[in-house]
């Protein structure tokens, strides 16, 4: 009875210091707010993974880089090469490539950490736009999302810019390539291109100061913001609660999926260790950027069949397509086949991006908050655009290696130049009709199957001696998910010439063409039979 006693004091007094330091801790954090946030859902499809992926990547690239600055040496410095790599004893180099040399064959696992960080480095970029693409297609950007899709893009343009600067920091006889390109886009710039190459590359080119700078860029500044930026990225996600795919007992007031804690974060936990063992075992078994084979920069020199990384590889066939045009303005020659693809392209590209959830929501008058995902197929016109602009950029990186598949097919560079010219201008029109009749094709098939049920595979014979093919009614998760997928009415068409704004006509053309093709996907509607139908 007194160990009884004894044993209900001791609970007592445990629930009442727990109660005190929930009291004490919830004055001075948010942890009563904390458990409803524990309890969040978070919708459970395959294509919400992407982003996850990008952010493991990112942490996988933030370890993999602390270890490397350990080793590293920011300098270009000139010293005689007397590491175990027999091949490079004796030779020149700066102290930045000894370095990444020595990482390689002199510190153990040091390859592997090389690789690990360079591949996570793909797979993070790589994430990252296809995430984009994702939210692009599904229409996720819209109200209230647009600012979260602006910083999207941003740290896509961050993460290129940190590629970049990575890539540069060897200075090996590749790397060193590229920055004799980028030295060349600075030098296109009129009236200011000559001080902005001195000024990054501390002098006359090649210079002593630009591998110390971007190793600050890319440890420090670069990194900071991303990491700023990805933690505001996730709490708007959190705050505006996650887009879902449509389905019975999913609005656009609701979210339906798992609970953050456990079931969200045991899935996810295990997505980073997966994530984290592939890119591992792709360093193992994968070489990547071979720095020992190119050999240290030297500016007389350039290397064979030089290639970027997938990431710029569009820049590089913007530049080998754009013939080469030049312009002489009071003694000043502006290079056009520089500027044009380097500087202009790129700055329109994001521009557009930047732009375009605004640009939509201007044309289709749609400014109603959206949580439900669009199937592509149900916005041809945004689907078309989406698949133009990948075919633009798919020949522009394949004109990027066009010196490669020339000699490896043994065929006229010229020839090929002007055939990748030609595509640039072609294809992309070409590729938004297909994609939107497809689209349109895809609405229609939506239509029939909620008339006629879906295609079982069985033929019969009618008595007249003909064959159908029997149906079965869908499933109402189906019927739902079909029924959704209506698109809004176009703008009325604006007063004739002399009666609105042009900027009005324009929006109200724009909008017909945006919403004009429409496949209305309705369920038909069953009428009663008659009384003549019932008797026969």
């Amino acid at each position: 009875m007194l160990l009884k006693k004894r044993r209900a004091r001791a609970g007592a007094r445990a629930r009442y210091a727990a109660e005190r330091t929930v009291d004490w801790a919830d004055e001075r954090l948010p942890v009563s707010e904390g458990g409803g946030l524990l309890r969040k859902a978070f919708p459970d499809h395959w294509s919400f993974l992407l982003g996850e992926i990008a952010l493991y990547s990112f942490v996988v690239l933030l370890l993999t880089g602390v270890w490397l600055t350990l080793f590293f040496q920011p300098s270009m410095t000139p010293v005689v090469y007397e590491g175990s790599y027999r091949p490079l004893l004796g030779v020149r180099m700066s102290e930045a490539y000894r370095s990444t040399v020595d990482i390689s064959f002199d510190i153990r696992g040091g390859l592997l950490i090389r690789q690990l960080h360079h591949w996570a480095a793909l797979v993070f970029l790589s994430a990252i736009g296809v995430h984009l693409l994702r939210v692009f297609f599904t229409g996720a950007f819209r109200r209230p999302r647009e600012a979260n899709w602006m910083i999207g893009v941003t740290l896509f343009l961050l993460s290129l810019a940190e590629g970049f600067a990575g890539y540069s920091l060897p200075d090996d006889l590749l790397s060193g390539t590229g920055l004799r390109i980028a030295q060349g886009i600075m030098l296109s710039l009129p009236v200011v291109g000559t001080y902005v190459s001195m000024f990054a590359f501390g002098g006359e080119y090649p210079g002593e100061e630009l591998i110390p700078r971007l190793y600050s860029l890319h440890i420090l500044l670069v990194p900071g913001l991303l990491l700023g930026l990805l933690t505001v990225h996730l709490i708007l996600v959190f705050y505006l609660k996650h887009t879902h795919w449509a389905g019975r007992g999913r609005t656009n007031r609701n979210a339906v999926g798992k609970p953050m804690f456990p079931q969200f974060v045991a899935g996810s936990t295990g997505l980073f260790f997966m994530v984290f063992g592939a890119l591992t075992v792709l360093a193992a078994v994968a070489q990547i950027n071979p720095i020992w084979a190119y050999g240290p920069y030297r500016s007389d020199v350039v290397s064979t069949g030089s290639q970027p990384d997938w990431y710029v590889g569009f820049l590089e066939g913007a530049l080998r397509l754009v013939p080469p045009w030049e312009t002489v303005v009071a003694g000043h020659t502006v290079m056009w086949n520089v500027l044009l693809p380097a500087v202009v392209l790129p700055g329109a590209l994001f521009a557009v991006l930047y732009a375009y959830p605004f640009f939509e929501r201007w044309v289709t008058g749609d400014r109603q908050e959206h949580h439900l995902c669009d199937r592509p197929r149900n916005k041809p016109v945004r689907t078309g655009l989406g698949v133009a602009a990948i075919t633009f950029y798919g020949v522009l990186t394949a004109a990027g290696g066009n010196d490669i598949i020339a000699f490896t097919f043994d065929i006229s560079l010229n020839l090929l130049t002007w055939v990748f010219r030609v595509c640039l201008v072609v294809l992309p029109p070409l590729a938004f009709i297909v994609t939107k009749r497809v689209c349109l094709a895809l609405q229609e098939g939506d239509r029939e199957r909620l008339a006629e049920g879906e295609e079982t595979g069985e033929v019969r014979q009618t008595l007249a001696g003909g064959y159908v093919e029997s149906h079965e009614p869908l499933d109402e998760e189906t019927r739902y998910v079909l029924r959704t997928g209506r698109p809004p009415e176009p703008l009325a068409p604006a007063a004739p010439e002399g009666g609105a704004p042009r900027v009005a006509r324009l929006r109200a053309t724009l909008s017909q063409w945006y919403y004009g093709d429409r496949v209305d996907v309705e369920e038909p509607e069953v009428s009663e039979p008659s009384e003549d139908e019932l008797e026969r």
